[in-house]
């Protein structure tokens, strides 16, 4: 289980702080798929950060499996069992596909288990199983891979940062069996997608609003999704066409 308990985040922006997360307390509980929704610029993407140990909250403390991880970095967290796909994937030059999965589940494995991950997100594994991680690869392609290692790693907490951004729209329809997959065999551990679809959200346990830096909802979905039916609010200039139709962030 994970808790964050008065977690605030403060940058400087022109000479003066702005607060980007404010004195946020929620619970990510065990065996469940939670999905963090908001309007832009609301600080969702910021609170994953935070989650994970790229960012270290300016105040308050995280919580997780009742040990104090405030401080610990990004390393250290993925040792405990935190798993994170960036929104804008990392490069690794040198390294190939298969390499990138072996090093998430820690274990010398075949190609052939390796690229049953790589089937999972709709890509052909002999393809890529030996391709380098590096510029040849398109952004969607490097997302589908990355979302990969996540699954891979089996972790306590595996946090998905808009996973929909870049990727096509069968991809898309793909990445949702997975999750789907992943919540239907959920054990002792919990899965955090930061997103505006609606198929996203309609697959959670529950939703979290994040609005202006601060939890503005949170509840089970079948409560908080029919509040959330005017998607101007969660993010300007999208229709519900736009969230709903082809898989692309608005």
């Amino acid at each position: 289980m994970l808790e964050l308990k008065n977690v605030s985040f403060t940058v400087k922006d022109d000479d003066a702080n702005k607060e980007i997360v404010q004195k946020i307390n929620l619970t990510i509980p065990d065996n469940k798929l939670v999905v963090i929704t908001g309007p832009n610029g609301g600080g969702k993407s910021t609170l994953a950060k935070l989650i994970a140990g790229i960012e270290t909250p300016t105040s308050g403390k995280i919580i997780f499996e009742d040990e104090d991880i405030t401080k610990t970095s990004i390393t250290e967290r993925a040792k405990k069992g935190i798993a994170f796909a960036f929104q804008q994937p990392v490069r690794f030059k040198g390294i190939n596909v298969l390499d990138l999965i072996r090093m998430a589940t820690g274990k010398k494995m075949a190609p052939a288990d390796a690229c049953e991950y790589l089937s999972l997100v709709g890509l052909c594994a002999r393809d890529y199983i030996n391709r380098e991680v590096n510029n040849s690869l398109s952004g969607g392609e490097l997302k589908r891979i990355e979302i990969a290692t996540v699954i891979a790693r089996s972790a306590k907490l595996s946090i998905f940062d808009e996973p929909e951004a870049g990727i096509d729209l069968w991809s898309f329809n793909n990445l949702i069996k997975v999750f789907q997959k992943m919540r239907a065999e959920i054990k002792d551990s919990s899965i955090l997608i930061i997103s505006h679809q609606e198929r996203i959200l309609n697959i959670a346990d529950e939703i979290i609003v994040l609005k202006n830096g601060t939890v503005d909802r949170q509840g089970p979905k079948d409560v908080i999704l029919p509040t959330l039916m005017n998607y101007s609010e969660m993010t300007p200039g999208c229709g519900k066409a736009d969230v709903e139709g082809d898989g692309k962030s608005c």
